[in-house]
């Protein structure tokens, strides 16, 4: 999977402002907040109580996204059934079973797989989680993520449930780095208005998971200003005078799904039309940060080469200040980098050195 626009993230977060090492990083890795030891009873989404008496040596996961954070977590050693459809095309396949004709799930298939675990989003239909409870399965159905910070807590709740509490860990300070310096790129930015097309007039309204990724990622979203709340559809002539400066859409079609009428918007008129990743923006999983960054840098461009330049001047006075007090300014090798770089600490460092040289400082 590509990383190349986190990297760059990656090092202006470690070394823009000089602010301090995120919290848990400083003893060279995230440490996680989650209990993760076994025998561990939870309660799931529908009020079940599971217990694990310990950590399962294989999953399915039902869902797209949750074979996305099985992965981010690096718990996909002991994935041994996922969709196989094109909202998983970003994820290896390998020898594990598809539970899935394209996208409708095959019970049969998880049963005959007879895993330690089997996680259900909160999408799955609540018969086939029935099914399987009564095949004798131990299911963990999610709960609804209709915020990136749901999407937070079922990355946490996924990796207590499999026992890889410290890799969730580091997914969720992945997230939050990529977007705290989307927030900074975005401090002095008007948000123009956009308009998400899904197709045949259907939008994303206020109360949705794309919403909150159009407005993260710095537009005003057409459908929250009439007054739409979920998906809906809305009327080409609205569209019109609303008037957007941009038109956004998922990639998984072959051309804008735009009714003739919008093409007299300035979006447009323009050529202000953008296609997003369709498995990024509309999974809630942890790879809707793509989504959210594409949109920074595709409608703030010039916002984002400032930070750009910024991290170039930061990464580079930074790296100087760091030599000098290594040795300090009487050579006695004394010299605090805390004193000359406030905050800055050798971990921080670190991060920016080895971002800096095209690493990716990530388990995957």
């Amino acid at each position: 999977m590509r990383r190349y626009r986190p990297v760059l993230l990656a090092i202006l977060i470690a070394v823009s402002a000089f602010a301090p090492v995120a919290a848990g990083q400083s003893n060279g890795g995230a440490e996680s907040t989650v209990d993760c030891e076994f025998p561990l009873e939870v309660t799931d989404a529908t009020g079940e109580t599971i217990t694990l008496e310990e950590a399962p040596d294989s999953v399915v996961a039902l869902q797209p996204s949750d074979a996305q954070t099985v992965f981010e977590i690096g718990a996909e050693d002991r994935l041994v059934g996922m969709p196989d459809n094109p909202a998983t095309s970003d994820l290896p396949l390998g020898d594990r079973t598809p539970v899935t004709d394209t996208y409708q799930l095959v019970p049969e298939r998880v049963i005959d797989l007879d895993p330690d675990l089997v996680l259900a989003a909160n999408a799955t239909d609540g018969q086939n989680v029935e099914q399987l409870r009564n095949a004798g399965l131990t299911v963990y159905h999610l709960d609804d993520a209709g915020s990136i910070d749901d999407v937070r807590d079922n990355v946490r709740t996924v990796g207590q449930l499999t026992g890889e509490c410290d890799g969730a860990e580091e997914t969720v300070d992945w997230m939050d780095e990529q977007l705290e310096i989307v927030d900074r790129t975005l401090e002095d930015e008007e948000r123009p208005l956009a308009y998400y097309a899904m197709g045949d007039g259907y939008t994303a309204g206020a109360e949705t998971f794309i919403h909150e990724v159009l407005t993260t990622g710095g537009v005003e979203n057409v459908a929250e200003r009439e007054g739409i709340a979920s998906y809906g559809q809305i009327n080409p002539e609205t569209v019109v005078a609303e008037n957007p400066e941009w038109i956004i859409y998922p990639d998984d079609r072959d051309e804008p799904p735009i009714h003739e009428t919008i093409e007299a918007t300035t979006a447009s008129q323009e050529g202000n039309v953008h296609a997003v990743n369709a498995n990024h923006i509309s999974q809630p999983a942890p790879q809707v940060v793509y989504a959210i960054v594409d949109i920074v840098e595709t409608v703030h461009p010039e916002a984002y080469e400032q930070a750009s330049a910024e991290l170039e001047a930061a990464d580079e006075g930074g790296t100087e200040s760091a030599d000098e007090g290594d040795t300090g300014t009487d050579g006695s090798g004394d010299g605090a980098s805390g004193e000359s770089m406030p905050g800055f600490g050798v971990a921080a460092a670190v991060v920016a050195l080895v971002a800096a040289t095209g690493f990716v400082a990530r388990r995957r």
